[in-house]
């Protein structure tokens, strides 16, 4: 089983995760964390057309904190891109007004070139506002784009690569396309409508709904949910799934009325993942535990760790409580140390993240015991018996209290 894919940066290796699970307590950021990305994603993605329609620029500075609302927002990427993939930096720094700064480097050859940096605060400087220190028409690897043309019309409050992006630039539109097609957010119980929605339509699609028929088909059996066939109404987009009945013959279910949470959760989970794993993309899960059973949430893992299942190179990024996925090593836990990284709140409100591997666990050690036992952080503060001595503590006030008015 696949647990990093080694990519060749033009002579460099680089290693890639397939899977990243990240864990905490609750309300300790692990939501944030993927809203971020998903932040930057639709920044990214609306800057140009959209943000010119309303007064500022959308974001969330820190609310537990007074002072971060002067502070900006800071966001930065590395991707792979490309049939021999290049190693891509990118990032960008927004206050409530304007882009405050923005980057693009490459790394052809495992060398930085720095496409562009933009600072707000540098509109007297030689370049002006906008830098390209490494590009131009006899650079072999640098921005070739028309600068002359796409900085005059680039807004104080839009990203140069979403403006360029829009104009039809072939290297910024490259990097655009990325943020277009990935980082699809999934949020369970909020999202599962739209969700199943997605996976009825890959099965009503003519091009490819006879694959994902078969390949739905097989994995809602897998689940050991009984069923042995989807009926799709093609005028309607209506499905119903065949169940194996007592004597061997096939049952239709109306999906909506008679199929269990369960089966709406693993059906609605499924188009979405399918997708992501054909297109190799990303995909974003906050709390998996919430939608799947653990050894659900196990096999999915594994269908993003192992090449075989995932050729293209699709990644899995998830929160979750869930420290069965992070087992014994004897009982092929899903997840390598490597892959996991932990949240923390801090007293301040502001949340910690960082890998599992900082927090030094020994070789042979039992994660899934070390991580409830709060040896790596990341868990609730909650001593044995806690609430129910809250809840005692407050039924004796109220005993208390009614036997004050009863001598009253």
């Amino acid at each position: 089983m696949a647990r990093t894919t080694a990519l060749r940066d033009h002579g460099q290796d680089v290693s890639v995760l397939p899977v990243i699970g990240v864990f905490g307590a609750n309300a300790s950021g692990k939501t944030n964390l993927l809203r971020a990305l998903f932040d930057m994603r639709d920044a990214v993605r609306t800057s140009f057309a959209e943000w010119a329609t309303k007064p500022g620029v959308p974001r969330h500075p820190f609310k537990l904190d007074p002072a971060a609302a002067d502070e900006t927002t800071l966001y930065e990427v590395d991707l792979m891109l490309g049939a021999s993939p290049v190693r891509y930096t990118y990032g960008f720094e927004l206050s409530d007004e304007r882009v405050e700064a923005e980057w693009l480097h490459a790394y052809p050859e495992g060398k930085r070139v720095v496409w562009f940096d933009r600072e707000a605060e540098r509109p007297d400087a030689d370049g002006g506002e906008f830098l390209f220190p490494d590009s131009g028409p006899g650079a072999s690897h640098g921005f070739r784009g028309q600068r002359d043309i796409l900085v005059p019309v680039t807004r104080p409050d839009a990203l140069f690569l979403s403006t360029g992006a829009t104009l039809n630039d072939p290297q910024l539109t490259a990097l655009h396309r990325w943020f277009l097609d990935n980082l699809w957010m999934m949020t369970p119980g909020q999202d599962v409508k739209a969700r199943s929605d997605w996976t009825r339509r890959l099965l009503a699609d003519p091009k490819r709904g006879k694959d994902y028929r078969q390949w739905l088909v097989e994995l809602l059996s897998i689940a050991d949910l009984g069923i042995s066939g989807i009926d799709i109404d093609r005028k309607s987009g209506e499905i119903a799934l065949r169940h194996r009945s007592s004597d061997g013959s096939d049952v239709a279910l109306d999906f909506i009325g008679e199929e269990s949470l369960g089966t709406h959760s693993w059906f609605a989970f499924l188009g979405p993942m399918l997708s992501v794993l054909d297109a190799g993309t990303v995909l974003l899960v906050d709390e998996l535990d919430s939608s799947l059973h653990p050894t659900l949430a196990a096999e999915v893992v594994r269908l993003f760790q192992d090449p075989r299942s995932n050729p293209r190179g699709a990644q899995l990024i998830f929160t979750t409580h869930d420290a069965t996925l992070l087992g014994s090593a004897v009982l092929d836990r899903p997840l390598a140390r490597e892959q996991v990284w932990i949240t923390s709140k801090k007293t301040s409100g502001e949340t910690d993240l960082y890998p599992l591997a900082a927090a030094g666990p020994g070789d042979d050690e039992d994660l899934e015991r070390g991580y409830l036992r709060g040896r790596y952080g990341g868990s609730p503060r909650v001593s044995v018996g806690e609430i129910a001595r809250a809840l005692t503590w407050r039924e004796k006030e109220r005993e208390l209290e009614r036997e004050a008015k009863a001598s009253a």
